[in-house]
């Protein structure tokens, strides 16, 4: 069976610094991948770099056995919160629009039922009553689930999220979890960027375990051991408790 995602050999750099050499992993369909690893590991540039919105030194990469661009509109994107400006005028309803515009077409008039199916999908994020709320005036956790729903929206079979839980209140990061557990239960493939270790044998069935290149990569359950964290934080891991399976680890 062809891997939903391959990537083989995948090396990037900002300027002359290389901040991923060889990485190479694959990931199955209706899997939920936690990526996890230090502060400037790569685990956002791999993200961009799969996606092509950062440049590759090398390496290959396949989307359902094709490339990107022969498979884009399976693909669903929700980048960093941070990285999005959110004083552009525009309101919630219109931002979950914008994920129907390949099939829309960009300079084509969005439909009444394309405005419907944006309502449902803001309704599902419990962001119905803020449809017509500028961006700007809602909360990181309200900005986070518009983000969310316009990503929904295209009806992706593989999706990909930076930090979906920075910044949001637990309620946010439960609506979230609980939409990305729906994913995964329908088929989906959902990789998401994650930074707190203490959650990702809950929310994660695979992890992906990325310091520059692959530490290591497979079921949670096998695969986030104290070993290869350690291995991946440099050693920079504390357990709350006597070993992994009595307690959580945290970063020093």
């Amino acid at each position: 069976m062809t891997h939903v995602l391959e990537v083989n050999n995948v090396s990037a750099a900002y300027r002359k610094n290389k901040v991923l050499d060889n990485v190479t992993f694959a990931v199955d369909k209706g899997t939920l991948t936690g990526i996890v690893g230090p502060n400037g590991a790569g685990k956002s540039t791999l993200i961009k770099t799969l996606l092509e919105l950062h440049p590759s030194l090398s390496g290959d990469v396949a989307f359902f056995g094709h490339s990107l661009k022969a498979e884009k509109t399976r693909v669903g994107y929700v980048p960093q919160r941070g990285s999005v400006d959110w004083d552009f005028p525009t309101n919630a309803l219109d931002v979950v629009m914008m994920g129907l515009y390949q099939k829309i077409g960009w300079f084509k008039w969005p439909m009444r039922r394309h405005k419907e199916k944006a309502f449902e999908t803001l309704d599902k994020v419990g962001m119905a009553d803020y449809a017509h709320r500028q961006i700007s005036q809602l909360s990181g956790g309200q900005q986070q689930r518009v983000f969310l729903a316009r990503a929904l929206i295209q009806e992706a079979d593989l999706y990909f999220m930076d930090e979906p839980f920075a910044g949001v209140d637990a309620s946010t990061e439960k609506a979230i979890m609980t939409i990305l557990k729906e994913l995964k239960n329908t088929g989906k493939t959902v990789l998401v960027v994650h930074h707190d270790l203490q959650t990702v044998t809950d929310y994660f069935d695979q992890v992906l375990l990325l310091n520059r290149s692959v530490i290591a990569h497979g079921p949670t359950v096998t695969t986030f051991t104290q070993d290869t964290i350690a291995n991946a934080y440099g050693g920079a891991v504390r357990w709350m408790k006597e070993g992994l399976q009595h307690g959580h680890p945290t970063v020093q």
